[in-house]
């Protein structure tokens, strides 16, 4: 942990506080929050590693730790010791990754912190063993925007080969979950969105293309195992481990295993995850099991639908997005909120009325309006509850209401979704190219 802030980062701040000259407001919640995961939450390891705290959770989550530190790759691009401790994170997780591949969240040493009684195969370094596709994912998202940033490619030769192997593996295992899966988790005496039916199986499903996954990136259980965002963001970071393969590994066999997965996923997203709706016409579910069963809603936790042209799924002009969008962020969809200080999306996560940071952080860069964006920027600054500071969930009539006062993902989300208004976005994210074709038109 540590207090001096580069002066990589106080560019950064600076560069908002000019964009923004007269908002005060705005300046002392950006400077606060964009810090946060850098003072509070990375530690560095003997090993050159880099742990991540989540915030008020001493427990790395392989999604969390990668969102939280993505925006400082706008700086490391300069600061060699900055990229030296993201490089770290980024070694940890692959490490991570490999001491078991379908665990989100692990202790910083073997100290058996954690969920240790969980029915499922459990280490001492290991926090929590729930399954979910996006842990995979977002560790080779930030390789591919580290790689992009700096330029750097030996700790991906070091690595990322085995990585990309085992995430295969996974994901090509649980195409078929019921046959060929050897994974359970059961929780006692907790409510039924923290453990899985059927003795740990979860609910039946069939073969589509996609991929299963046991819990949602809330931590929740999936109703219906094909949870179709997390899909789509696999689809993508598999287009990235192909061009990696490709450009730097040299790996053709392995680029074309990564290609061949892609499409077979997004075969099974056309063909199962779409539908006619009376209303907004064809638009996405958010989860299925194949065999007619089909969930409609979007959860405030990234991958979701709402975060689909965010993530680089498709374009953030896409006819089926913007229906489903239109879905999304109305009251047909179970967890949008509409209250005095904010509209937007919550989680069942959280209480009823509680609209999540993170979620308007994610309508804020997928908005094809100004006024929508300027919309979600009052919303932010009338809902931090007077801390300068995003939390989890907060409520919609007030704000001082909310939950978890130490949430670095949701300062992070926030910290990136000022920055795309000032026309700053990871380079090779698909905010980046989505940011530099709007100027490009503009001129």
């Amino acid at each position: 942990m540590t207090t001096a802030i580069p002066e990589s980062l106080q560019k950064l701040i600076q560069h908002v506080k000019d964009y923004f000259p007269e908002d005060e407001k705005l300046h002392n919640m950006f400077e606060q929050c964009f810090v946060n995961t850098y003072t509070t939450t990375l530690k560095k390891q003997a090993d050159g590693k880099t742990f991540v705290v989540t915030g008020d959770i001493p427990a790395m989550w392989l999604r969390d730790s990668a969102a939280q530190v993505r925006p400082y790759l706008l700086a490391a691009e300069e600061d060699e010791e900055l990229a030296d401790l993201l490089e770290g994170v980024i070694r940890q997780q692959f490490a991570f990754i490999l001491h078991d591949p379908y665990a989100n969240a692990f202790n910083e040493s073997a100290n058996g912190r954690g969920h240790q009684t969980d029915h499922t195969d459990m280490t001492p370094h290991i926090w929590e063993r729930k399954y979910e596709i996006d842990s995979l994912c977002y560790p080779i998202q930030l390789a591919y925007l580290f790689w992009k940033s700096t330029g750097r490619t030996v700790f991906l030769k070091e690595s990322l080969q085995e990585v990309l192997e085992t995430v295969i593996r996974v994901w090509r295992t649980e195409q078929d979950h019921e046959n060929n899966s050897a994974y359970l988790f059961e929780r006692a005496d907790v409510r039924q969105s923290d453990t899985l039916i059927r003795q740990g199986r979860g609910g039946l499903v069939v073969p589509t293309g996609m991929t299963w996954s046991a819990f949602r990136p809330s931590d929740d259980a999936c109703t219906y195992g094909y949870l179709v965002p997390a899909n789509m963001f696999a689809v993508v970071v598999l287009g990235y481990a192909a061009e990696i393969c490709e450009e730097v590994l040299q790996n053709a066999s392995l680029k074309e295993e990564s290609l061949k997965l892609q499409e077979e996923i997004k075969k099974g997203i056309e063909q199962y995850a779409k539908l006619e709706h009376p209303i907004y016409g064809e638009m996405y579910v958010y989860e299925t099991d194949g065999k007619g069963g089909v969930h409609l809603m979007d959860d405030a936790n990234v991958p979701s639908l709402l975060a689909a042209p965010y993530l680089g799924f498709q374009p953030f002009n896409d006819p089926t997005y913007l229906n489903t969008r239109d879905f999304l962020l109305s009251r047909d969809n179970p967890y949008y909120y509409e209250g005095k200080f904010a509209n937007g999306i919550g989680s069942p996560h959280t209480p009823d009325h509680y609209i999540w940071h993170i979620a308007l952080a994610i309508q804020g860069m997928t908005a094809v309006s100004e006024e929508e964006k300027q919309q979600i920027l009052t919303a932010f600054k009338n809902t931090d509850g007077g801390t300068n500071f995003m939390h989890e969930g907060f409520n919609a009539d007030c704000p001082e209401e909310f939950t978890r006062d130490w949430f670095a993902w949701a300062n992070t989300m926030f910290s990136e979704f000022v920055l795309s208004l000032t026309g700053k976005a990871v380079k090779g994210s698909p905010l980046y190219q989505h940011l530099q074709q709007n100027t490009s038109k503009q001129a």
